[in-house]
């Protein structure tokens, strides 16, 4: 890692901020289950990200450059289940009122990073970019995945809120369907240019 932190800090907030299956996700379960019940999926995804920087930084990255197959089967079988889960929101049952879906817990978020196919190429990125081989890689490696789960909640609490909006202004009626596809074609969408990449 270069000299200032604002580089790294200005990659983890573009990084954090756009379109993504947890922004995605995380939208929907607040437009489905409140605020509150949000949280632990928020933490799951900043603590289950750091450890996935931390894990791919230290080998994991080697493993898969060793053997391009595996990681091709990875990145197609995430996106299929990512296409998979997409279907299931946009075809949720119309519930009435909060808990129309279940909300994941903090070590499901936190598993979920392993099948999210942006986090892969993120926490690859992150090992061959932003962590000098000079230097010990642990304390690097420390320092990126704490600055996303310090910048990557704020960023995961404006997707919630634009959940929970969406669910106030659009009710919990039908109308609210109209959000679940969105939101399902954007996840959809997110994972665009994995998939002309691959």
């Amino acid at each position: 890692m270069d000299g200032s932190l604002l580089p790294v800090l200005g990659f983890v907030f573009a990084a954090s901020v756009i379109p993504g299956p947890n922004n995605t996700l995380v939208a929907v379960n607040a437009a489905a289950n409140g605020l509150r019940a949000t949280w632990p999926h928020m933490l799951g995804i900043g603590a289950g990200f750091a450890l996935m920087i931390v894990l791919v930084g230290l080998g994991l990255a080697g493993v898969l450059a060793a053997h391009p197959m595996l990681a091709t089967a990875m990145r197609w079988a995430s996106m299929a289940w990512l296409v998979w889960l997409a279907w299931k929101i946009a075809t949720a049952p119309m519930g009435r009122g909060h808990g129309r879906r279940h909300t994941m817990r903090l070590r499901e978020r936190g598993r979920f990073q392993w099948v999210n196919p942006k986090g892969w190429l993120l926490a690859l990125s992150i090992a061959a970019t932003w962590v000098r081989p000079d230097a010990p890689a642990v304390p690097q490696l420390a320092v990126i995945g704490a600055a996303f789960f310090v910048v990557g909640l704020p960023s995961n609490l404006a997707w919630a809120l634009l959940g929970v909006g969406a669910a106030h202004f659009l009710g919990r009626g039908p109308r609210m369907r109209f959000f679940d596809i969105a939101m399902a074609l954007l996840l959809v969408a997110s994972m665009l240019p994995i998939a002309l990449e691959g």
